[in-house]
């Protein structure tokens, strides 16, 4: 007998998420918690020396924003955040995605289909022997996560988010 094609996607669909988790875990592993590179370089709107941005951000989110650190999967308390709002960056305030379009991708990281227009901007990231897209906020710089091809309509989009680079406003 030959399963139905949406249990055929499921079984994808776990398959590579659980292939992710492994190379995630590997990688994390690996770097032994160090960040694969600094945050990304150009000139932005908000600038600070690094002791500022120290003194700014909380050990997690300078880890994050500063030095393009991962946080653990499923520590965020924004994965609970259901209320209507913005999610702003958590180093410069700057309005990143609408509540509306956030979804539970399951990742363990605050997942959105789409960015509000200018909030942020991507570069090519190869840490860890692969090539993904980096997400950074426009105004500071500041990583935020990366962004992959296999979130729902009518994007296709999962803007894999660190909730620690995040604050919410409530509408």
């Amino acid at each position: 007998m030959i399963a139905p094609v949406s249990d055929i996607v499921r079984t994808q669909m776990s398959r590579r998420r659980f292939a992710g988790w492994l190379v995630a875990g590997s990688a994390m592993a690996f770097a032994g918690g160090c960040s694969a590179k600094p945050a990304v370089q150009g000139t932005f709107p908000v600038r600070f020396s690094d002791a500022e941005w120290r003194k700014r951000l909380t050990p997690e989110q300078y880890y994050i924003l500063r030095e393009a650190g991962t946080e653990r999967p499923f520590t965020s308390p924004l994965l609970k955040e259901h209320r209507r709002g913005t999610f702003v960056c958590a180093a410069d305030g700057n309005a990143l995605f609408s509540s509306a379009t956030k979804f539970e991708s399951g990742t363990g990281w605050p997942s959105f289909w789409q960015p509000l227009k200018g909030g942020i901007g991507t570069s090519t990231d190869r840490s860890f022997g692969t090539t993904r897209t980096e997400v950074h906020c426009t105004r500071c710089g500041g990583h935020l996560g990366h962004v992959f091809d296999d979130g729902p309509q009518p994007t296709g989009l999962r803007y894999c988010m660190n909730g620690d680079a995040l604050l919410f406003r409530p509408a």
